[in-house]
């Protein structure tokens, strides 16, 4: 049983308080912190619209964008000498290629502040 609730795009853990009686709730996969919680699954899930909707609104004002969870569905468009040294690494790493760029992706992903601040930029 996965223990999670969609909105709009967002998803929600449902964790259930049992000394509280209560389902807690906390939007996953953004950086902003948004918790709320509901007596019954019916109320769980107004309340989770509800901050969904406070959210966004919240976004438009402020002038910022908000944080939309990523779906992992990425197309790229790159060079055809590119794509075939990439399918060679994965082949030689046994990987399918979408593994092998989730792989180089990831450590580049972590990389940036690094770069940043070998070339003076904070």
């Amino acid at each position: 049983m996965i223990n999670s609730m969609s909105y709009k795009g967002y998803t929600a853990s449902m964790v259930f308080d049992q000394q509280d009686k209560i389902i807690v709730g906390r939007v996953l996969d953004v950086d902003d912190i948004i918790s709320f919680h509901g007596e019954s699954v019916a109320q769980f899930e107004s309340n989770f619209h509800e901050v969904i909707e406070d959210y966004l609104a919240a976004s438009k004002v402020l002038g910022s964008p908000p944080e939309k969870p990523a779906s992992g569905k990425l197309m790229l468009r790159i060079a055809p000498a590119v794509h075939a040294a990439a399918l060679k690494a994965a082949a030689r790493s046994g990987i399918s290629l979408n593994k092998w760029a989730e792989g180089a992706m990831g450590k580049a992903a972590l990389k940036p502040h690094a770069r940043a601040s070998a070339r003076g930029v904070a």
